[in-house]
């Protein structure tokens, strides 16, 4: 295996793996496809432009087309495109279902047509839903709870047809949140933290109490590595951080770090659907050789800093989206 395909690799977790693979592997050949939406950025991968061995594509996954002339080239595929954010599946669910499902079975169905030696579904924990007590294994029924976790489980279940109805050489990762550099400023630490930066509220929902587990991303991309050389075909492996924090946490370790008050934390109505708390049984993983290695206070520091440091790289993405930020004030003004 020699040469990959990453769909979604100008992303925050694809960019960070592109980088971490061509480090890894001198002779792979990375080819990276990516839409280009809100989140998808080229200057995430602008340090490794000169690298002969990583080819960059403009295009969508749910183009046949474009997709077929790729998937001829590699070895194997590993899927990070797709829609992402919570708070935007809510208000806009048809394009979440139009990438993380139909784009899906369009990479499988190029991966069956060329043979391709393996085919590797990057999900999220946010398909098992919520659980109070304990962790969930890759054995627990699906139960997402929002139209964004609603089509990665989609996706993951056509993933397992695949599997199941043509021998498709599939996998599937499952990963807690994840954190660290080029993350778009929508997910909760660089949003709160580019907003403690220019003294702007943190809009933290309900009583601050929902607990989640935090996944440095080269942790992450160590995981999926592990898994696609490693992993049994048809299976699936949860990789979690084991960094349980509530968001009430999160928020105070930022507004700590950067010196900044708690009176910037505004309080504002839970969101609909919102999962009380994640956790994943990370034993099947760890019984294929893979366990973080990062301690969460030094990456959480690390990951503030870097955008302390990268302030143009932030900025540039928030004046490029300002309608959106129009619809996070107006969203905030209407729960006052």
């Amino acid at each position: 295996m020699h040469s990959i395909l990453v769909t979604g690799g100008a992303g925050f977790i694809g960019s960070n793996f592109v980088r971490f693979m061509l480090k890894k592997y001198p002779s792979y050949r990375i080819i990276v496809l990516d839409a280009l939406t809100y989140a998808g950025n080229r200057e995430n991968l602008s340090d490794l432009e000169k690298d002969s061995r990583l080819t960059f594509y403009h295009g969508n996954i749910c183009d046949r087309t474009v997709v077929d002339n790729l998937v001829s080239h590699v070895d194997a595929i590993i899927n990070f495109a797709a829609e992402t954010h919570v708070d935007r599946s809510i208000h806009e669910a048809d394009s979440f279902v139009q990438t993380d499902v139909l784009g899906t079975l369009i990479l499988l169905e190029a991966a069956r047509k060329y043979k391709i030696e393996r085919y590797l579904q990057i999900s999220t924990d946010e398909v098992y839903g919520s659980i109070e007590q304990g962790a969930f294994t890759e054995e627990h029924p699906l139960a997402p709870n929002s139209p964004y976790s609603a089509s990665k489980a989609g996706g993951d279940l056509m993933v397992r047809a695949h599997y199941k109805t043509f021998g498709t050489p599939t996998l599937v990762t499952r990963a807690s949140n994840n954190y660290g550099p080029f993350q778009y400023p929508e997910k909760l630490i660089p949003f709160f933290v580019t907003n403690a930066i220019d003294d702007i509220p943190l809009p933290l929902y309900g009583d601050g109490m929902n607990i989640r587990d935090w996944l440095y991303v080269d942790d992450h991309c160590e995981g999926v590595d592990h898994v696609l050389h490693h992993g049994v075909i048809g299976e699936t492996y949860n990789i979690g951080g084991g960094n349980e924090r509530t968001n009430i946490d999160i928020t105070q370790i930022i507004l700590k770090t950067l010196n900044k008050p708690d009176t910037l934390i505004k309080r504002v109505a839970d969101r609909p659907g919102h999962d009380r708390r994640y956790a994943v049984d990370t034993g099947k993983i760890e019984k294929l050789g893979w366990k973080p290695r990062f301690r969460f206070e030094d990456a959480v520091e690390e990951t503030i800093q870097w955008y302390v440091k990268n302030e143009s790289w932030w900025r540039k993405i928030k004046e490029k989206q300002k309608a959106y930020q129009e619809f996070l004030k107006k969203n905030y003004e209407d729960r006052k």
